[in-house]
């Protein structure tokens, strides 16, 4: 069992890149590369120091920096790119909580990230930042015995202080009909150490089932040390699955995905969905065509096993579920 300084994960975030010059200068970017960084985006820079560590040096041409630093091709606006590509505000029915599915409902815990990915397609919703509880929603949940899962989302939940999750989990579990809790995270990719003994406590003698959905898209984005952490969770009895997006440069590569769906197995965490991206202005330079992303679903399931081929799908506003692509 880790032995941390109690929130000791604050202390690493405060190291996240969040000004483009000092990354720059931490990658050692030449000038003419440099000109290609956007340098005032509404929406910002942040990049877990640990993730940039990983990056390599002198290049824009790294599936990890891709995703995170703001680039000239965010200023192209084409048709079909939207502010809200999935619908989030069509779903509102309370200022934390979304209801698109029947059976589950979505709590917006938070706006706040552990990074800032580029292509996120909440990067533009309005974060109810007012209330700082959860008392309208929980009302909401409690009063409508259909709702068996509740999925904690964001922003990133896990970027919630303890206290603030003990006080949500400790409400969820009075409420008998919610039978699962969801989790959909980035934060243990940036900075694994916020799954410490205080974090894992929290998931003791809980009612309802616990599940993790963990956001990777590129096998460089793994390590040991993560893993580490992952399996602390394991074995609370966390359920871990993995959601990727499909991005052009990134990971548009049977030989990549073929990498990062092994390492996630054989470490018992199921690769879950693969995302077509949802078109969020800004967002076009990482689109991949639903024809190249079938092709790769077909190479991809030449080499792995079932299980490991994770559901490649769209989210299509307004309709009942996600929608296979293949």
């Amino acid at each position: 069992m880790l032995k941390l300084v109690p929130d000791h994960w604050k202390i690493i975030l405060r190291q996240n890149f969040t000004q483009w010059k000092k990354l720059a200068d931490f990658l050692e970017l030449d000038p003419s590369i440099q000109q290609e960084i956007f340098k005032r985006p509404s929406f910002p820079l942040n990049l877990p120091k640990r993730l940039a560590e990983k990056i390599k040096k002198n290049t824009l041409d790294d599936p990890i920096l891709k995703q995170f630093l703001p680039t000239l091709a965010e200023q192209k606006q084409l048709t079909g790119f939207t502010l809200d590509p999935v619908g989030d505000t069509q779903f509102t029915k309370a200022p934390k909580l979304l209801h698109k599915y029947n059976g589950r409902a979505l709590i917006v815990c938070t706006s706040a990230c552990v990074m800032n990915c580029r292509f996120c397609f909440r990067q533009n919703f309005d974060y109810e930042v007012q209330e700082k509880g959860f008392q309208k929603e929980l009302e909401i949940i409690a009063a409508d015995e259909t709702l068996q899962e509740i999925i904690l989302s964001g922003g990133d939940p896990l970027s919630l202080s303890d206290t603030v999750l003990v006080h949500l989990l400790d409400a969820l579990s009075h409420i008998k009909h919610v039978k699962r809790v969801r989790f959909h995270t980035r934060f243990p990719i940036g900075i694994p150490e916020r799954i410490d003994d205080a974090f894992l406590n929290l998931f003791e003698n809980r009612p309802f089932i616990t599940w993790f959905v963990l956001h990777t898209n590129h096998p460089n984005e793994l390590d040991d040390h993560i893993f580490h952490h992952l399996h602390l969770l394991q074995r609370k009895g966390v359920i871990l699955l993995t959601q990727s997006v499909l991005l052009k440069g990134v990971n548009d590569c049977p030989k990549v995905l073929c990498e990062l769906f092994n390492q996630l197995v054989n470490r018992g965490i199921i690769p879950y969905y693969l995302h077509q991206l949802d078109r969020v202005q800004g967002g076009a330079h990482f689109e991949v065509s639903e024809e190249r992303g079938k092709e790769l679903i077909q190479e991809i399931a030449k080499s792995l096993p079932g299980y490991a081929v994770p559901k490649y799908v769209r989210e299509i506003a307004g309709e009942p579920n996600k929608t296979p692509l293949f």
